[in-house]
């Protein structure tokens, strides 16, 4: 019997770990969203199936973050808008079998609609609850991650912490601090303040690490790797010498996308190419397959296992033990790690 056969992807109870809200918006939600704006006249925006037509998932580093500066942010700019994509993020990936999510989102300023960050952090919030009270099987858990970006300046780092520990002291389901952006912006030193006050009070810390050559100097790496991050995100230009400290590092979580960084060219060649099959065996630290901005690359994460089985051969058993070997580095409690050891295969 082939593997495919053997093991339903869709059914199989996974965990998502790196997945950013706005990135993760299907293209037929937000062409919803702008068919009502259009409508009511809020909007000149062109058609979103015009401006990233279904199919389209080349998107590279000069391409992805102006999608979002001069078009998604501009559409999602409002409360109904924020709540309705928040909720079909959620829905979409509940429908696909993930038992399992941590969003992430860089909290923003929406002065037209009446919010300021924290009211945009607590709209998000909402919607996740909202939609998981809908969910009928009850299955999907959502927490949600604050991102500080690149271009932020230090004050407005501060800010994400002060507003990440809020909303976790009242119990709302953020976890944990990001640091994230166009990876040819900022220094992140500048960060180390902020991320060692986050760490203090108790928040986890996840960092995209080597996302691009521009971000992979070795004074950025071992700035980061000096903060001691629960995980790192994408993990691709990386020198030996800094590969050898991160296996080191028991128990550190690594959240690989595969279809993302093969299509955004993020790395030389095709799936076979991609690092997932130097670091699923290593010892120490905990790969995670993930899907980054599904809405811009169109594969969900059932896709993820299937390409990872179909380029790198992993037998059924194989792939089950790592998808529950993600267990240990969520960032949720540990009543929340008893759940899943009980429903993952």
């Amino acid at each position: 019997m082939a593997q495919e056969q053997d093991l339903d992807f869709k059914s199989m109870p996974k965990i998502e770990l790196h997945a950013h809200l706005t990135g993760s918006i299907s293209r037929q939600c937000l062409h919803e969203i702008w068919e009502v704006k259009k409508a009511a006249g809020e909007t000149d925006l062109e058609d979103p199936l015009v401006v990233m037509p279904l199919g389209r998932h080349d998107y590279d580093l000069t391409t992805f973050f102006p999608l979002f500066s001069s078009y998604i942010y501009n559409l999602i700019n409002d409360a109904p808008s924020l709540e309705h994509s928040t909720k079909s993020v959620v829905r979409d990936f509940a429908t696909d079998g993930v038992a399992y999510l941590e969003l992430r989102t860089t909290p923003r300023a929406m002065p037209a609609a009446g919010l300021d960050k924290a009211g945009y952090v607590a709209a998000v919030l909402q919607a996740i609850a909202q939609e998981e009270a809908q969910t009928q099987t009850q299955t999907l858990h959502t927490r949600l991650i604050l991102s500080i970006d690149r271009r932020n300046t230090l004050a407005e780092a501060y800010e994400v912490v002060s507003l990440a520990k809020q909303f976790r002291a009242q119990d709302q389901g953020v976890v944990g601090i990001d640091l994230c952006g166009d990876p040819t912006k900022g220094d992140v030193s500048l960060f180390t303040p902020a991320v060692k006050e986050a760490q203090a009070v108790g928040l986890k810390v996840t960092i995209h690490f080597a996302e691009a050559e521009a971000s992979a100097s070795l004074a950025e790496l071992s700035t980061i790797m000096s903060w001691m991050p629960d995980r790192l995100g994408h993990v691709i230009h990386v020198p030996e010498g800094v590969k050898r400290q991160i296996e080191a590092q028991t128990g550190i979580g690594l959240e690989l996308c595969l279809s993302c960084n093969v299509h955004a060219k993020m790395i030389v060649g095709s799936f076979e190419a991609h690092h997932f099959g130097e670091w699923w065996r290593v010892d120490g630290p905990v790969v995670v397959p993930c899907t980054d901005d599904v809405g811009i690359f169109g594969s969900p994460l059932s896709n993820e296992w299937r390409l990872i089985q179909e380029h790198f051969r992993l037998q059924r058993e194989e792939i089950l033990g790592l998808a529950r070997k993600g267990i240990d580095v969520i960032f949720a409690d540990d009543d929340e790690k008893v759940r899943l050891r009980e429903i993952m295969w």
